[in-house]
């Protein structure tokens, strides 16, 4: 049997675990990131742990794969930077994580490790063209192409919260209008609701979950005020899903996917942002990609980073 170390590494925690060839989670550990006040502690931090992991097992390792949360090159191994994580300009991860460990080591981003773990091992298993979406702060895809994971020209492919809904919409943070993840991540989701509930146009118990502290407003807040029948909170979570809805009849349109997997935080809204979602795409994409293709939850959830990992690290490695 062969095994591998994946490291899912966030602006919150960093996994890492050892799994085996058929991506089984057999030990992991959780550390936090802001514990690490520069790249250098941090890096130093999964060269001890993995060299921890490396040594107390009995198992033979054949590599390492890591994904991380901003603009990866694969090929080289090298760490545009990171999103949320300061500090990570050009970094040449690969080289050297090898140069300490001794083990091979495979990098690229953490929407497509997602990616990769829905299509090897989660819900989209046995499809051969998907796109998965991460809806939470911020909005990333990535995109599977006849079994292929699609980095495009750059490696950069898939970031679909930066599609354009509104050419004259609202400032988003990469400095373009109206793109989805304007409209969808978190903080915009959370501004719009409280900007809805101030102006009051429906009947809502919306604040009373938060003891009348709008500032304590989330999304899973407004998912559970939703799941009690919340008129408004409905209408926000419509809304939202006819954003979603209407940039993945684009994607629909242009890749003829035959799956779309959804997954983050945001996707724990349920059947209202699904039933919204599908109800969209096939009002707005064309009549027979829109009819064929299945829009699912992801599947694997917290461990999608582990275990897409360890399959990046596997193929990386050619090994069956």
């Amino acid at each position: 049997m062969k095994y591998y170390i994946g490291v899912d590494i966030g602006a919150t925690n960093i996994k890492i675990g050892l799994l085996d060839a058929n991506f089984k989670i057999l030990r992991k550990k959780k550390l936090y990131t802001p514990t690490f006040s520069n790249k250098e502690d941090l890096i130093e931090a999964l060269v001890e742990n993995i060299t921890l992991f490396k040594k107390s097992s009995k198992c033979k390792i054949k590599g390492v794969g890591i994904g991380l949360p901003g603009l990866v090159n694969p090929e080289k191994g090298l760490v545009y930077r990171l999103v949320n994580i300061s500090g990570w300009n050009n970094v040449y991860l690969k080289k050297i994580l090898e140069s300490r460990i001794g083990l091979p080591v495979f990098l690229d981003n953490d929407v497509n490790v997602m990616t990769l773990a829905e299509v090897r091992c989660g819900c989209a298993r046995g499809a051969k063209n998907v796109v998965c979406i991460t809806l939470g702060t911020g909005v990333g895809g990535g995109i599977v192409i006849e079994g292929k994971l699609y980095r495009g020209a750059t490696f950069s492919a898939g970031e679909i919260g930066h599609i354009p809904l509104n050419e004259e919409g609202p400032l988003c943070n990469c400095g373009g209008k109206g793109c989805l993840e304007r409209y969808v991540g978190n903080k915009y989701i959370v501004a719009g609701a409280v900007d809805k509930i101030k102006k009051a146009p429906l009947p809502t118990k919306i604040p009373d979950l938060v003891n009348n502290d709008l500032t304590k407003l989330t999304p899973e807040i407004l998912s559970k005020a939703c799941r009690k029948g919340d008129l408004m909170a409905k209408e926000i979570w419509q809304n939202i899903a006819r954003h979603i809805g209407i940039c993945l009849a684009g994607v629909v349109n242009l890749l003829n996917p035959e799956m779309i997997v959804i997954g983050g935080g945001v996707a724990e809204a349920g059947e209202i942002l699904f039933k919204t979602i599908e109800k969209t795409v096939k009002e707005r994409a064309l009549g027979l990609p829109a009819r064929t293709v299945k829009i699912v939850a992801a599947k694997l959830k917290e461990n999608s980073g582990l275990i897409g990992a360890a399959v990046l690290a596997k193929e990386g490695l050619n090994l069956d």
